[in-house]
């Protein structure tokens, strides 16, 4: 259920007839998806995302997140492009039941997302990852990354006392992990707008192309390395995250290095992204998990997916799968 504000039939049609697409013809909610209510639109020219935006993303972020679409669609990167409405703005307000709340329509963009990828399959990630930073370094736009190496710590603070509950062992594992990756964090790494959240859900792909590259609303401004550590750690592991398929990490990370090629720096600096890209997603499911009350709709995420990532990270005999 990813559909959380309800709007009418006659609502939707007003709504949609605030933007020059054309008259609505249909509309279905979108069941995936945690963070906002989305509906696929159909109107007489064409099909678009409806997206309703709820309380975990911040109004005052929208700029920097539509903007980034806009900019990457312009310079041809495969996003969705922002549809304006009559006013020429990227998002507006609108009454609802639930209250007022802020809404974009975003183009639709064909493809599927992968359940299993294929060597060649992350590859062509790699590429369109690496095209993504090149698109975005001239972006003039600043969001700080909230979920950063200085946001840990305070989700790990908020699960003290609740470890158990989700696994004896992880506890021991972040207060160890977390204390070596706030003092060897690299610096000073080229930066640019990153998506910093590139699962295979969030990848449109028909055979082996790229056709989109959606859900921005971790983008931030960040480390180009770190983001492809953290589609390494998305990508290169069963969703357990008990297996690492080698050859999904080498042609990863050949496709990107083929479209911009690492600095030493951040070569060198590959094996602690990973581990901070892993802790990352350890922590912000596990604040989920011992927060989300029973019977919310939202399903948790097994933090230990990401545990078991970060145990492979950490494990100084893997820092060879960067080579």
């Amino acid at each position: 259920m990813a559909v959380y504000t309800h709007i009418g039939a006659e609502e939707m049609a007003a709504l949609i007839g605030e933007f020059d697409v054309g008259a609505l013809v249909s509309v279905k909610g979108i069941a995936e998806g945690v963070e906002n209510s989305n509906w696929l639109v159909d109107t007489t020219d064409g099909r678009f995302i409806l997206t309703v935006y709820e309380k975990r993303v911040s109004v005052d972020d929208l700029p920097f997140f539509l903007g980034l679409l806009d900019h990457l669609a312009a310079a041809g990167s495969p996003v969705p492009r922002t549809i304006h409405d009559r006013n020429g703005a990227t998002f507006r307000f609108w009454p609802t039941a639930e209250g007022t709340k802020a809404l974009a329509l975003i183009e639709f963009l064909p493809g599927v997302s992968l359940d299993t990828p294929t060597a060649a399959q992350a590859r062509a990630v790699g590429e369109a990852l690496a095209g993504m930073h090149l698109a975005a370094a001239n972006f003039p736009d600043r969001r700080a990354n909230a979920l950063g190496v200085s946001g840990w710590r305070p989700l790990a603070d908020a699960c003290d006392g609740h470890w158990d509950e989700i696994d004896d062992d992880l506890g021991a594992l972040v207060a160890r992990e977390l204390a070596r990756l706030e003092a060897e964090w690299p610096r000073g790494l080229p930066e640019s707008a990153i998506h910093a959240d590139l699962f295979p859900d969030n990848v449109l792909m028909h055979g082996d192309q790229v056709c989109g590259l959606i859900d921005f609303y971790f983008a931030c401004i960040d480390a180009m390395a770190y983001d492809l550590a953290v589609t390494h750690a998305a990508w290169c592991f069963d969703k357990a995250g008990e297996r690492f398929d080698p050859a999904l990490s080498s042609a990863l990370l050949e496709g990107y290095r083929s479209v911009r090629p690492l600095s030493e720096l951040e070569q060198a600096a590959l094996p602690t992204l990973a581990r901070g890209a892993a802790m990352r997603f350890t922590l912000t499911r596990a604040f989920d998990w011992v927060n989300t009350p029973a019977g919310a709709l939202v399903t948790r995420k097994d933090p230990m997916a990401f545990a078991r990532r970060l145990e492979f990270y950490a494990d100084p005999a893997n820092a060879a799968v960067f080579e």
